[in-house]
């Protein structure tokens, strides 16, 4: 089933109007021809214009705490199955995490998203991650996310006292896929934590890795959980195949079928802050730009394991689409080249 553009542009009317795309118009979008790539993507663009404007949030991203993941999922160089060559440490000091957070302030990110590896922190673990985030708080003009693994709602009350702003905790792949990626936690797992982010009132972020190996179904079925568990910050990463990983030989995606994935999403979840996150660089290459037209929100700097382009990169592909930052207080800031 191909759709032609004035179908798309109807898709962009019914995903401003609520409603929610059938499974057959879903399917199409994953399933377009690359001529009509352009079209789909101006349709994707006037669902982000409507809700977003111009504006891009930069968020930054800290590895505070790597490898030593009792954990097997398939993709991540920190699991215990992965032979990658990584830098394992633990916690870090707070005053390396106050360095990091002036950095995020210096690269005018509005988010500072503290990651830690690991099945669920200890007592030990959270209370350092606790004093850590009041001091990134007391200190500087950011947004704390905080990343760390299955949480109780007990857990998340506490962050959120502490002044998390929002907790990421991905679903990653669908429901029925789930086990393909990993076996030592489940799906239901991963709802539960969510939940109990969303019931703290911290701000939700979830989203999930592309690349894996999924049918355009699993695709279409992550999205649509998260639009049914109502998140709202959606980071969509793209697999990078890394070398001493189980998905090391994976190579599923082309730069066309990126942006075709970033245009369902911003279908089926228009008003979501939807983020370009881990394989931008990789994946999208001399199309990331486009990928801003329909997502609108990039990490600045590097990823947990893998590094990222230039700050700078970054600043200058934003000034030449004529978008602007978006402060923590939601305010636009140009960027100047």
């Amino acid at each position: 089933m191909l759709l032609t553009t004035p179908t798309w542009n109807t898709l962009a009317d019914r995903s401003l109007a609520g409603e929610t795309l059938t499974r057959d118009e879903a399917l199409a979008v994953l399933q377009a021809k690359d001529e009509v790539l352009l079209d789909q993507i101006a349709a994707a663009y006037r669902v982000r214009r409507h809700y977003w404007s111009n504006r891009v949030r930069l968020h930054y991203l800290l590895n505070a705490q790597s490898g030593l993941c009792p954990e097997d999922c398939h993709y991540c160089s920190q699991s215990k199955i992965s032979t990658a060559e990584i830098e394992k440490y633990p916690l870090m000091a707070q005053e390396k995490i106050l360095a990091a957070a002036k950095r995020a302030a210096e690269l005018q990110a509005g988010t500072f998203c503290m990651v830690i590896s690991g099945r669920s922190p200890n007592e030990a673990t959270f209370g350092k991650v606790l004093e850590a985030v009041r001091e990134v708080k007391a200190n500087y003009d950011l947004k704390v996310c905080a990343c760390l693994g299955l949480l109780s709602e007990e857990q998340t009350h506490r962050l959120a006292e502490a002044g998390v702003d929002r907790v990421n905790h991905n679903l990653n792949t669908s429901e029925s896929n789930h086990d393909r990626i990993a076996t030592t936690h489940t799906y239901t797992d991963r709802v539960e934590t969510v939940k109990n982010v969303h019931a703290a009132g911290i701000t939700t972020c979830s989203g999930g890795i592309l690349g894996m190996g999924e049918s355009n179904d699993d695709v279409i079925d992550l999205a649509l959980s998260l639009r049914e568990l109502g998140v709202t910050s959606v980071p969509i990463n793209f697999l990078i195949p890394i070398p001493g990983t189980k998905f090391a030989d994976i190579k599923q995606l082309t730069p066309q079928q990126c942006l075709r994935i970033l245009c369902l999403f911003r279908f089926l979840l228009p008003s979501q802050e939807i983020r370009i996150a881990g394989g931008r660089e990789v994946h999208l290459r001399s199309l990331q730009p486009l990928g801003l037209y329909v997502a609108n929100s990039i990490f600045v700097g590097d990823y947990l394991t893998t590094p990222g382009q230039s700050a700078t990169q970054d600043w200058d592909t934003i000034a030449d689409l004529g978008f602007v930052l978006e402060a923590v207080d939601g305010s636009p800031i140009s960027v100047s080249k």
